[in-house]
Parts: C-alpha cells; sequence; structure tokens
C-alpha cells in the first residue's frame, strides 16, 4: 500500500488518499529515519553548515511535514478513527522534540560552529539560523540535568496531550450541541439563508423543523436578529458553558486541563530558570518583559474606556427609548447592537451581506493583491481533503510558482471552529530547484444554500483578508532556510502585523467595488450603502477595543504566577481583570476560559497581546499607504503598487531573517507609533 504521508517533500500531498490507517505506520518510518540521521549528526568531527545544519534540517523535515498534516487534518476533518490514530501518535512526536531539543551532542555541534571560522562567511540568514538554533536549545531546557532534564521531558508529553484535549473538549462541546426549534414563530426575524439551513440540518438529522448549532454561521446570526429573547438566551447560554462543568457530557469540561496546563507550564519555566512562563515566552518577543505588556495593555485601556462607557451608554439608551428594553441582558447586546446600527446608520448586517458573495470576494482579494504584489492566484485540480477545498497556484509575472494555497472556507461537522493559516512547508533552495511554501487557509464560513453562493458579513470579509495576510507572509517569501521563514522565526507579537494590515484595505472604495456583487442583481455595493458602512466602521470600537485588553490582560496575568491556578482563581482572575477594564460582565455561570482555545490549545499563552501590539504595527504600515494616497489626490485609493513593492520587499518576502522591529524600521524609516491604531478606531480625539 503506497502510503501518501511518505512521498517526497517537494511533491504536492494527494490529500483525499490519506487514511487514518495511513499514519501511525507513516509517523512510526519517519520518527525512526530521523533519529537515526540526528544520531549521525551528534558524531560528525567537523562542525560545519553541510555536516550539521543541512543533515539535520533534511532529517527532520519529512518527519514536521507529515506531522503538519495530520493535525490539519484532524482540525479539518476529524472522525473518530483520525483522532484516535493522531492522539497515539502525539506522545511519540512528542517525545521526539523534546529529545531534539535536549540533545546536548547537536547543541554543542551548534556552539561550535557558531564559535568556527566559517560562521563569518555564512550569510546574515544562516548566521541567524544558528543563533536561534542556540537560543531554543537553551529553551528547550538542553542545560538541565539529572532529575530536572527528566521531568522537563514529562512535562512537555503532558502539556501537549492537555492541549490536544482542550481542542477536542471544545470541538465535541460545540459539534454536538444542538436544539430544535418546531414553532417557525419562534424564529422570527432570523435571516431566511440561515433559516434555510437550519431546515436542512434538521432534514439531514431526521428531524422536522429547524436544527440550530453553536457553529458561527448560525450562532451569530441567531444572536443579532432572533426576536425571541429566549431562543437567544438559550443560544448564548450554550455558547458561553462550552466545556465547563455545565457541559451535557462530563468528560468535556475543561476545568481540570486548565489547572493542569496552568502548573504544567509554571513549572516548566522555573526548571529553566524564569520567574513565571510569561517571563519565558517573551524571551522570543518583541516585548521585554510582562510589566511592559501590561503597561502597554493599561495604556490602551486608559485611552479606550471612556469610548467604551459612551459605546455602553448608547446602546442602554436605545434600547430603553425604541425598544422598550429596561434592563439589557447579556444576550441582548448582539441583538440591540444590531438594530442600533440599523437606527444610527439605516442600513443591517444582513443587507450588506448580499453583495458580498464568496466567488466575487474571493476574486477581489486575489485582484488587491495582485494589484499590489503582482503576483496571481491560478486555481489547479490538486486534490484537496474535503469538496469544499479549492488550490490555488501563486505564480509571479512571468508565471513562476511561487507557492500553493489551499483553501477551505465553509463550516461543517468535525471541523474545528474559528479560522486560522498553517504552513505544510516552507520555501527551500535545493540542488537544482527551489522547494515552494505550500499553505492553507481555514474559515467557517455559511455554506451555499440552493443554488446560491455563500454570502458573507463585512466582517467575515475582514477574517477572510486578515488570513490571507498571514498567508501571503508565507507564500511570498524569498527566504531560502527554513528555519528563519516567516511562520518558524518572527515574533510572535509582530506575526499578526500582515494579516491585521490587510484588514484595512476592507474598509477601502476602490476595493469594496472589485469585492461586491449583489446575489441577485450583480449590481456592486451602492456607494451610498458603502458610505453608511464607513460611517459604522468604529461602531462601538470602545468596547471591542477593552474587550481584546480584557482577554489579553488576563492571559498575561494567569501567566505571569510562578506557580498554577486553581479553576476558582482563573476565574476569579477574569472578574478582577473586568472590574479593571470591561464594561459588560457576563452571569456568573459563564465560563469563558473553558473554550479560549487560543491559550490552552492554539499557542498564544502569554501572547494574546500580540494582536493589539501587532496592531500597532500594522496600522502603522497601513498608514504609509494612506500617506502615498494623499500625495497622489485619492484619499481612499491606498492600492499603491510601489509603497506595496516596498512592503512585500521589506516585511513579507523577509520573514524572520532579521529581528520584525529591524523590519519595520525598514519600512517605514521610524519605529511604530500608536496613533495610527488610536486614528483608525476613532479614539485619538481623547485621552
Amino acid at each position: 500500500m503506497t502510503n501518501p504521508l511518505l512521498g517526497p517533500v517537494n511533491q504536492l500531498v494527494d490529500y483525499s488518499a490519506i487514511l487514518p490507517e495511513h499514519v501511525i505506520p507513516a509517523i512510526d518510518q519517519l520518527l525512526e529515519s530521523a533519529k537515526s540521521a540526528v544520531q549521525a549528526v551528534e558524531h560528525v568531527s567537523n562542525s560545519s553548515w553541510d555536516n550539521v545544519v543541512t543533515p539535520l534540517e533534511d532529517a527532520v523535515e519529512p518527519l514536521w511535514r507529515a506531522w503538519t498534516i495530520v493535525g490539519h487534518l484532524n482540525s479539518v476533518v476529524n472522525t473518530p478513527e483520525l483522532r484516535e490514530a493522531y492522539n497515539q501518535c502525539l506522545p511519540k512526536v512528542t517525545e521526539f522534540s523534546t529529545w531534539l531539543g535536549l540533545n546536548e551532542q547537536l547543541f554543542t555541534q551548534y556552539k561550535n560552529l557558531a564559535a568556527s571560522a566559517e560562521f563569518a562567511s555564512l550569510s546574515p540568514a544562516r548566521q541567524r539560523v544558528i543563533e536561534l538554533a542556540l537560543r531554543n536549545f537553551r529553551l528547550s531546557g538542553v542545560e538541565l540535568q539529572g532529575e530536572k532534564r527528566e521531568r522537563y521531558a514529562e512535562i512537555s508529553e503532558q502539556q501537549a496531550a492537555a492541549s490536544q484535549r482542550f481542542s477536542e473538549h471544545v470541538m465535541d462541546s460545540i459539534d454536538h450541541w444542538t436544539l430544535l426549534v418546531e414553532n417557525e414563530s419562534e424564529l422570527e426575524g432570523i435571516p431566511a439563508d440561515v433559516l434555510t439551513a437550519a431546515k436542512d440540518a434538521a432534514t439531514q438529522a431526521g428531524k422536522t423543523g429547524w436544527l440550530l448549532t453553536l457553529k458561527m454561521p448560525c450562532y451569530l446570526p441567531v444572536m443579532q436578529y432572533a426576536k425571541n429573547a429566549a431562543l437567544r438566551a438559550t443560544m448564548y447560554k450554550g455558547y458561553a458553558t462550552i466545556a465547563s462543568e455545565q457541559s451535557s457530557k462530563p468528560e468535556w469540561d475543561n476545568s481540570e486541563t486548565i489547572e493542569q496546563l496552568l502548573s504544567l507550564r509554571a513549572e516548566e519555566a522555573r526548571l529553566l530558570g524564569y520567574d513565571s512562563f510569561a517571563h519565558m515566552r517573551l524571551e522570543t518577543r518583541m516585548a521585554d518583559t510582562p510589566e511592559q505588556v501590561l503597561e502597554f495593555l493599561r495604556t490602551l485601556a486608559q485611552k479606550s474606556i471612556s469610548f467604551a462607557r459612551t459605546d455602553l451608554e448608547q446602546l442602554k439608551e436605545f434600547a430603553r427609548v425604541s425598544l422598550h428594553m429596561d434592563e439589557l441582558q447579556p444576550w441582548d447586546m448582539a441583538f440591540v447592537a444590531e438594530r442600533l446600527r440599523e437606527n444610527r446608520y439605516a442600513y443591517s448586517e444582513d443587507e450588506v451581506r448580499q453583495y458580498f458573495t464568496e466567488p466575487q470576494v474571493m476574486k477581489g482579494l486575489f485582484d488587491v493583491v495582485h494589484t499590489l504584489y503582482d503576483v496571481q492566484f491560478v486555481p489547479t485540480q490538486e486534490p484537496g481533503w474535503h469538496p469544499d477545498v479549492q488550490a490555488y497556484a501563486v505564480q509571479d509575472k512571468n508565471a513562476n510558482t511561487l507557492g500553493y494555497l489551499y483553501v477551505d472556507l465553509y463550516a461543517r461537522a468535525g471541523k474545528q471552529g474559528g479560522a486560522w493559516v498553517n504552513g505544510e512547508r516552507d520555501r527551500k533552495l535545493l540542488d537544482t530547484s527551489t522547494q515552494v511554501p505550500v499553505v492553507y487557509l481555514v474559515c467557517n464560513f455559511a455554506q451555499p444554500q440552493e443554488g446560491r453562493p455563500s454570502l458573507l458579513t463585512h466582517d467575515e470579509v475582514i477574517t477572510l483578508f486578515h488570513e490571507s495576510g498571514h498567508a501571503l507572509h508565507a507564500l511570498l517569501s524569498r527566504v531560502d532556510e527554513p528555519a528563519v521563514s516567516a511562520f518558524s522565526a518572527v515574533e510572535w507579537d509582530a506575526i499578526e502585523l500582515p494579516s491585521q494590515f490587510m484588514e484595512n484595505f476592507c474598509w477601502e472604495w476602490p476595493v469594496v467595488q472589485k469585492l461586491s456583487r449583489h446575489v441577485e442583481t450583480g449590481e456592486p455595493l451602492p456607494r451610498a450603502l458603502y458610505d453608511k458602512l464607513l460611517a459604522a466602521k468604529n461602531f462601538q470600537s470602545g468596547m471591542q477595543m477593552v474587550r481584546q485588553i480584557e482577554f489579553s490582560l488576563f492571559d498575561m496575568l494567569i501567566h505571569q504566577q510562578d506557580q498554577g491556578l486553581s479553576i476558582k482563581d482563573v476565574l476569579g482572575t477574569l472578574n478582577q481583570v473586568r472590574k479593571e477594564v470591561a464594561v459588560i460582565f457576563p452571569p456568573e455561570w459563564h465560563r469563558f476560559p473553558h473554550a479560549f482555545s487560543h491559550l490552552f490549545a492554539g499557542g498564544y499563552g502569554a501572547g494574546y497581546y500580540s494582536y493589539k501590539w501587532a496592531e500597532v504595527l500594522s496600522s502603522d504600515a497601513y498608514s504609509a499607504f494612506e500617506e502615498t494616497a494623499l500625495q497622489d489626490g485619492d484619499s481612499r485609493n491606498t492600492l499603491n503598487p510601489e509603497t506595496g513593492r516596498k512592503f512585500l520587499d521589506e516585511i513579507l518576502a523577509v520573514g524572520g531573517e532579521r529581528p520584525a522591529a529591524d523590519s519595520f524600521k525598514a519600512f517605514r524609516g521610524r519605529d511604530p507609533s500608536i496613533d495610527a491604531l488610536l486614528r483608525h478606531s476613532g479614539m485619538l480625539a481623547q485621552s
């Protein structure tokens, strides 16, 4: 039997041919060959690039590529068989990764290489590979001895298993929660296409009525449009208690998993000589200390809290006067906010959504990228992991393929919620050719219904542009060393710069014209409706800002401890943060941390502040395009190819070959300023 996971790294994979039974044999074989190759490198007598780095990278690349594919499939086409195979391999892969990081012989080889005469003659990229490798060895516990070394290996395996368990609990809680509504009158106000999807879901389940779920294409429209407050309350509580002690199955409760992860992370930091997990994490960030991050977040809070309070008071006043709601419950917020938006700006999200059909949005996105960076996306017939998946070859003006992008846009059972990008392989210079990147872009938009294309809200358009920025960071790389590619080496608090940068174009009139075609008439979004959309750009931006600050402060504070926390203390910390910066307070039974996958399953532990940190960078970077547009006399036309080429050359193409601060300065000519973020958020006037 041919195993698709064992094919050459420089060839594309037939994902449709991968079966659960391929996983364990492939990973076992790749682990064995990688370990043998590593052991050979341990004993080379001359520590040179060709004797150490090249064979080591060649040895582990097939393993990491196959494991990335398996992990990705586990996230997007999850089945009991695939989950079982993944979970059987996870401890073995974690053990290998830990062994690699603790390998003293390899560490010595890299130290010798860094001290050799050859080092000075290496390219800056290769020098950075070695410098980062030495740092990562130290952060992987290579200098630990005896019981501490053994305990570090145990912690690594336990953390990997706990994070996977957390993710599974969230997915299972969402996938198994449904609400059957048999009386159509209870669904008044919900958009027709959402109801069609719910009716289809009920039919597929062998039931009569409308089957509602916690998947975003269903949950969010219900919360925004359902006139039935009791229905909104039921949906809200279902979502607010995901993977908690209030789940339908006790085994999905993430309370103990959160406690375990926080305890393990704190212990890991202590073993490595750090005051806390947050201190340890910031070794690889632009920010220097937790105190610096906390000061940054609290400064942002001071500048935005008054706007948030004003937003909330306006919401309450509108609810009281126009909707006769004297007291707002948490499940009323999205509903009232949408009514206020409609009242204030004379449009609804659903009205705008009719203009953003998924095929046109994709066409417009590709056109924007072509204008900025002179590349095009050519559809290919490469098989994906699901019929929804479309593959593209990314080509330059000479039709040279720079990389491959696999796009998976629609929500479905067995698919992790949210939106993300992952890289299967990086650009790499081979003997006679160049291996190009392969990137996955995943979203959870509504499925097409009854022959009509999927309709996106403007927020979903922004999400798509955001993820495309991540994808372009990998696809447009000119970095020939995978170890300093964007996803391998860019500081975590700068990795969101290219993604948040792309969001800005979704607000520009020339871009919106490219993105929009009415689902029935084919007309682009009218200028009058665009003006309303633009006027509402910063609608409730104060509340949105403090909510993100709340998440970031909570994350930093629970990871700044020198030991783990009980779930009671975790929830207590969240409540204290809310008292400091929040304007909306959810019910006591709300269990937000239990589904906060960014922190406990997605690599953002002690790093959620990165979104706001990088937004300072991205807003300031985008202001360069605004300045060029003003100079050209058209303030809304920021699609400037010359500035785009500079952004490509100084930010996207260089990946992690140099520190992110240096890349930003190379593009902007100075250090970043917070002013552009405040201006874009409508908050520059007050402090």
